[in-house]
């Protein structure tokens, strides 16, 4: 049975929230500048908050929206003493039910939804100035360093992705092909780069935190997929780090002026 998007990710929040990389201060002060300080911005797809969160300090106030209870949770956990927050269990299939916001982001999440539908949707609920925006991994990014090692212990377990009707993953076509002939036509990228590293106990985190390696996915053989990672980590680098240049792209796009 193909999984929901509310179990998609079952298991991953802490491993989410604690291990996959932020964005970076100056994409987020890249979108609070487009959004503007007196903005309701919608975060669809928050996970455990890594945009709202910071993008909060920003803005009048976020509607941090996404479908898994646990990822919420996470989310209002970390962001505690944030009052302009609102967690709202949603998905984009629900816009309309939502209350009123003048602009989107999307962290992560845009790649899982029928894209199409979402912005013929959003063209309908967003202001005259409203804008999309997409704040993530470049469309040139290089593969990570560990992702060799990894990639064969995926192949043991035999886990893939889920697809979603007009996704990235069904289709293959990136997030500015469908933007470039959507009602939001008009598109503005910037690149930023930062460099992290990652330990051995990192990547495995991160691999728990993926919707294929989640450790609901996983089930009863998380642990054996977790020693499994680990011997075939160091057996391909067993200094046991690896430094990793993140490049972050946002991505805003506008309807056409004039």
């Amino acid at each position: 049975m193909v999984p929901s998007m509310t179990d998609l990710f079952g298991g991953a929040a802490p491993y989410y929230a604690k291990y996959r990389a932020g964005h970076g201060d100056p994409a987020i002060e890249h979108l609070a500048m487009t959004f503007g300080d007196d903005s309701t911005v919608l975060d669809l797809g928050c996970g455990p908050g890594t945009v709202a969160i910071p993008l909060a300090r920003r803005v009048r106030d976020v509607l941090a929206v996404d479908p898994d209870a646990a990822m919420l949770a996470e989310g209002r956990r970390l962001a505690a003493r944030a009052g302009n927050i609102r967690w709202v269990s949603g998905d984009s299939t629900r816009l309309r039910e939502l209350p009123a916001f003048d602009h989107v982001v999307m962290g992560r999440s845009f790649h899982w939804m029928d894209r199409r539908a979402v912005l013929r949707e959003l063209d309908e609920l967003l202001p005259a100035h409203g804008v999309v925006a997409l704040v993530g991994p470049s469309r040139a990014g290089e593969e990570l360093p560990w992702e060799p090692a990894m990639r064969r212990v995926r192949d043991e377990f035999g886990v893939n992705t889920f697809t979603a009707t007009n996704s990235y993953q069904a289709t293959g076509e990136h997030h500015d092909d469908v933007l470039a002939v959507s009602p939001f036509s008009e598109l503005d990228a910037t690149l930023y780069e930062y460099r992290q590293v990652y330990d051995v106990e990192a990547v495995i985190g991160l691999q728990l935190s993926y919707s294929y390696t989640a450790p609901a996915k996983l089930g009863e053989r998380v642990g054996a997929f977790t020693e499994a990672a680990r011997r075939a980590l160091l057996a391909h680098n067993p200094r046991g780090t690896w430094e990793q240049v993140t490049v972050t792209e946002v991505l805003i796009a506008r309807r056409p002026r004039g």
